[in-house]
């Protein structure tokens, strides 16, 4: 238990040191390149730098977890902690416990801050105030097909949940038999409500004893039940950086309407599955190091094992990357990878258990 404590402490304090200084860094970085275009307010560039700093957490947060591990490593080896832990009786899986323990219930609590935040349209929300001096630039010209209709806003609005110029088209054997038309719908109470519509109805043939086509005012309708804006926004722009509660939401109505889900796979599985390729990393490095410097040459250990993490980050990175524009599927882009650092982790874990 003391060892636990030990190295816990030590290990959040260099996570949250590293972590703050490569986050500084990033928004620092991206401030000076952006500094001629972000013409705004203060109040806008303040929320911007925060939205930044948001994304590069994000981005940042597993790295930031093994490059402290190697740094508290290095700390206990120079200190002569780690041989002084050997000696009392503490075997290499003791040391190796509150590291993964703690890096675990990080990124748990990193996943549940994603389900109550807006973590994951951080950059997309710092390039709209860059770009349009606003949170959330509206979504032009949107067509989508829902259940048996086709649907047309000229303009929506995800942040005041409001649509313009609304088209919806319904279909009746491949043929087109009514049109709705209105100017302005508005999201409440799971559906997209409608004050005044006009619908066109065509008859079923069209001849000189038909009555034609037939215009009528209806009030107060309901359509699209259950598909939020924000939901429609990154379903349909393409977008790629859901919230757990939109990528949820987004793949139980695409599944339902037989829609290719790819994408919301890969943001989910980028969300769940990604991060815990941490733990893997720790528990591969850490096997890798010896119990004493007489043993290690600590600056060529360092470079190597903080070279070797970035690599590989920068590989499940591109990965990601890649499963997101269906490039490849993101079981073999995202899950396939971690899977296999975990059974490599798994194996040093089970030797050296073995071993003591």
């Amino acid at each position: 238990m003391l060892a636990f404590k030990y190295i816990s402490f030590h290990y959040i304090k260099y996570f949250i040191v590293i972590l703050s200084a490569l986050v500084l860094f990033l928004v620092g970085f991206d401030y000076m390149g952006s500094a001629d275009k972000l013409d705004i307010s203060a109040n806008l560039l303040l929320i911007y730098l925060v939205y930044k700093t948001f994304f590069a957490i994000d981005m940042l947060l597993p790295l930031s977890l093994i490059f402290a591990m190697i740094s508290t490593k290095i700390f206990l080896i120079r200190s002569n902690a780690l041989v002084s832990f050997y000696s009392l009786g503490y075997s290499r899986v003791d040391i190796l416990k509150p590291f993964v323990v703690v890096s675990t219930v990080v990124i748990i609590a990193f996943i549940g801050v994603h389900s109550i935040s807006n973590f994951a349209r951080a950059d997309e929300m710092a390039k709209n105030i860059r770009k349009n001096a606003q949170y959330l630039s509206p979504t032009r010209d949107l067509f989508f097909t829902y259940k048996d209709k086709f649907v047309y806003f000229s303009k929506m609005l995800p942040l005041q949940e409001s649509a313009e110029d609304i088209r919806v088209f319904s279909f009746k054997e491949n043929s087109l038999k009514e049109v709705l038309i209105a100017s302005k719908a508005r999201y409440r109470d799971e559906a997209w409500h409608i004050d005044s519509a006009d619908i066109i109805t065509k008859p079923d043939e069209i001849n000189f004893n038909s009555l034609g086509i037939k215009v009528n005012e209806k009030n107060n309708l309901e359509i699209l039940q259950d598909f939020r804006p924000k939901m429609l926004d990154q379903v349909y722009e393409g977008k790629v950086n859901f919230t757990i509660k939109d990528a949820i939401d987004a793949y139980t109505l695409l599944k339902a309407q037989n829609i290719n889900t790819d994408i919301v796979k890969s943001s989910l599985y980028k969300i769940f599955v990604y991060p815990f390729f941490v733990p893997s990393m720790i528990v591969i490095i850490f096997f890798f190091v010896p119990v004493s410097v007489r043993f290690l040459n600590v600056s060529l250990f360092s470079f190597a094992a903080i070279i070797s993490s970035l690599m590989i980050w920068a590989l499940l990175f591109a990965l990601i990357e890649l499963s997101s524009h269906k490039t490849v599927p993101s079981e073999i882009g995202i899950v396939a990878p971690v899977f296999i650092l975990f059974l490599i982790a798994f194996r040093q874990w089970r030797k050296y258990r073995l071993a003591t």
